[in-house]
């Protein structure tokens, strides 16, 4: 053991955890309850796992506000099998899906789903660099089999902050901003988010799909790529990765003892305070300038002078701060603000910035 502080964690995913999620987690790999047995090793089939899925079904439900009409289930896989999966649960022969494409993977999403039935792109942000969101279409075709909608995007830095309605089965990817502000789940038929983020550690997926919409599966499918098998073998049709799980199990507690809203809150004064800095900071300019469209979990943003980009990396990590590299695809910096990430966090982070300022600008 030693005395070295903890880093504060800006990464995108894997991302950073509260401190007592990971306490409570370490714990029960040692002994899980005092039963005895580490969580590693506790029966996937077993009294003990069941009361840990029935309490993160129940908790994920209440935290969204869904009702009996909707199933929870955990999933391996993360978000390229669940594009995959969409289209082959709900896109049958001659139907099409249609997709909102507002970044990197809202565009893999679209990619995956053409391998199974037509596609209509109805808004995308593509051609200006996803520095924006897609303006909402006008009118939204009744005949879809689906509408597809990324609400969060981690790369580019903007987000939708709130759920639209449409007349249409609506899934949304809410992999990077579930549980980050109060919204109205319900208008969705089915959404779905992949660990590590909001919820949990990286190796588990969670689902939450309306029961209608099992009735309206298109294709035979193995059951490993059924939602219908999945939800009637309630999330242990193979061997599910438990403590995975558990760590989940253990974010959706923290969740609902800190409360969505004030989440929400903590998160609003988070990404205003660091959005601040940049549009204030000589050195540093935002990439998104439509405020309107500015994500509060991933602030993008960038070095006016090339050279120091690589130079407030190696600043930031002489100062215990790390993670804050774009993306391998846009580069320059972006700080992902997930629930775990505190105010004083991004207060040392715009220390930093001030501090870096004050030494280039000498």
């Amino acid at each position: 053991m030693t005395n070295q502080p903890l880093k504060i964690n800006f990464n995108s995913g894997p991302a950073a955890l509260p401190l007592p999620v990971l306490q409570a987690a370490s714990a029960a790999v040692i002994n899980y309850n005092d039963t005895g047995l580490s969580i590693l090793g506790i029966p996937h089939r077993g009294k003990l796992f069941a009361a840990i899925l029935e309490e993160a079904k129940s908790l994920v439900k209440e935290l969204c506000g869904l009702g009996d009409d909707y199933e929870v289930l955990w999933m391996h896989g993360g978000g390229r099998l669940q594009f995959a999966m969409l289209p082959m649960n709900f896109l049958g022969d001659g139907e099409t899906a249609g997709y909102i494409d507002s970044g990197y993977w809202a565009a893999d999403a679209i990619s995956y789903a053409k391998y199974y039935g037509n596609v209509a792109v109805l808004a995308s942000s593509k051609e200006d660099n996803y520095t924006h969101l897609p303006v909402w279409p006008d009118a939204i075709p009744k005949d879809l089999a689906y509408l597809h909608i990324t609400t969060n995007n981690t790369i580019y830095g903007t987000q939708c902050h709130d759920i639209p309605k449409a007349d249409v089965p609506l899934i949304a990817d809410m992999s990077s901003d579930i549980f980050s502000r109060q919204m109205d789940y319900t208008n969705c038929d089915a959404f779905y988010a992949v660990a590590q983020k909001n919820i949990g550690a990286a190796g588990v997926t969670m689902v939450a799909i309306k029961k209608a919409m099992l009735q309206r599966i298109r294709r035979t499918l193995p059951p490993m790529l059924s939602y219908a098998a999945h939800a009637q073998a309630g999330s242990v049709l193979n061997t599910p990765p438990v403590f995975a799980i558990y760590t989940a199990l253990l974010m959706l507690r923290w969740t609902k003892e800190k409360t969505i809203a004030t989440i929400e809150k903590e998160n609003n004064e988070k990404a205003n305070a660091l959005y601040q800095e940049i549009e204030r900071n000589s050195l540093f300019d935002g990439i998104v300038s439509n405020t309107a469209d500015r994500s509060k979990m991933n602030v993008c943003f960038t070095a006016k002078q090339p050279e120091h980009e690589k130079a407030f990396v190696n600043f930031c990590e002489a100062n215990n701060v790390t993670g804050i590299e774009g993306h391998r695809s846009v580069g320059a910096f972006r700080a992902s603000l997930y629930n775990a990430i505190s105010l004083a966090d991004v207060q040392q982070l715009v220390a930093l910035m001030q501090e870096f300022e004050n030494l280039n600008n000498k």
